[in-house]
């Protein structure tokens, strides 16, 4: 069913078998390469429900990220009726979270590194059962000192006899860090002296001038056949002019960026994953929390500021393994040096955008 389908990746038919055998793991792969299943997948065959003890607990930076984990969980596990699942973070009482493990106790807790800490040192979350203890994003999570040693006091509250899993991107300088929490781990690295290939993603640039982004993005709505749109700028003014702009044109757009509340950016990205809004609008805030499976186009309003917020920011088209298609529009000789350094560094050639495009090779009908 479209609830259950799963598309394999070679790190996880390199890494689900491992994990299952309760091997420690620190893996580094690209955006969109299905290192989320690998967790989910190995954690779900191990698990074995016991009434009031949380058995599996994923750390992760940002709640829309563990939002995002927790509706994976919940789709894999559809038909796993004893499996409970919950999601913990900042910005809600307490006392809800509190009352939950109480009253409704998970197997498996998703949460941010300050919540799960709080909730622990309350004595409301009882960590003495767990057996999987997962950071997603890891470099994310640890390069922060405040947030590491949230980790590390976390990390002391569970038994010494555990399976830890670990999952980034593109930080190689967080490893030795990282192999402090984990027993003799199977390490799983891109060669970074090799070409990275961006699979499913074909990209384009549009030279302009700066006046002339507005009324370039309104001929590329009307001429694409999007599913579901993500557009990227450089700051929180941009991000609320353009979404103004696009609102006067009639279009269906929201905006979300830091200066929201978290509970407000949260509520506003449901809505844009439950297909309620066809345009987001949106600052890096964002670069690598996005997992919408409708979102086949990336647009770069503003280019990136280097080749790694690039990576993340096209990841968001295709990060289902669907076909997708990024924009990035170049003003200047700056952007011009970043998309020719992106071309340096991936196996990607990135082209002049032509007047016409077959929708085939980025669209499917999904509304």
């Amino acid at each position: 069913s479209k609830l259950t389908s799963f598309i394999y990746f070679l790190v996880q038919c390199q890494l689900i078998p491992q994990a299952i055998l309760d091997t420690d793991i620190l893996c580094q792969d690209k955006s969109g390469m299905g290192k989320t299943s690998i967790y989910i997948l190995a954690t779900l065959q191990q698990l074995q429900p016991v009434d009031g003890q949380v058995s599996t607990m994923v750390l992760c930076h940002t709640r829309e990220l563990a939002f995002n984990i927790c509706r994976e969980y919940e789709r894999f596990c559809k038909y796993m009726s004893s499996v409970k699942v919950s999601i913990f973070y900042g910005g809600v009482p307490i006392k809800h979270h509190e009352d939950i493990l109480k009253n409704n106790c998970p197997h498996i807790v998703i949460g941010t590194p300050g919540r799960i800490l709080a909730l622990a040192n309350s004595k409301a979350l009882n960590l003495h059962y767990i057996k999987h203890f997962i950071i997603d994003e890891c470099d994310r999570v640890l390069e922060e000192l405040d947030i590491r040693q949230d980790i590390q006091k976390i990390f002391l509250m569970t038994p010494k006899e555990k399976q830890v899993l670990m999952f980034s991107e593109l930080n190689q300088q967080i490893r030795p860090i990282c192999k402090k929490f984990m027993r003799d781990p199977l390490e799983i690295y891109i060669d970074h002296r090799l070409k990275l290939t961006i699979h499913n993603r074909d990209q384009y640039y549009i030279k302009l001038h700066e006046h002339e982004k507005d009324q370039a993005l309104i001929g590329l709505l009307g001429k694409l056949e999007f599913n579901q749109i993500v557009i990227f700028v450089k700051s929180v003014s941009r991000c609320m002019s353009l979404c103004e702009f696009l609102s006067k044109e009639n279009f269906s757009v929201v905006e979300i960026h830091h200066e929201l509340t978290q509970e407000e950016r949260l509520t506003r990205y449901k809505e844009f994953q439950e297909s309620q809004n066809r345009i987001l609008v949106t600052t890096n805030l964002f670069r690598g929390d996005l997992k919408i499976e409708y979102v086949n186009i990336v647009l770069n309003y503003d280019t990136p500021e280097n080749i790694n917020t690039y990576l993340h920011c096209i990841g968001r088209a295709a990060h289902f393994a669907t076909k997708g298609l990024a924009i990035t529009f170049v003003s200047d000789d700056n952007d011009a040096a970043i998309l020719n350094e992106v071309q340096n560094r991936f196996e990607v050639h990135i082209t002049k955008m032509p007047d016409e495009i077959n929708a085939s090779i980025y669209s499917k009908n999904v509304f």
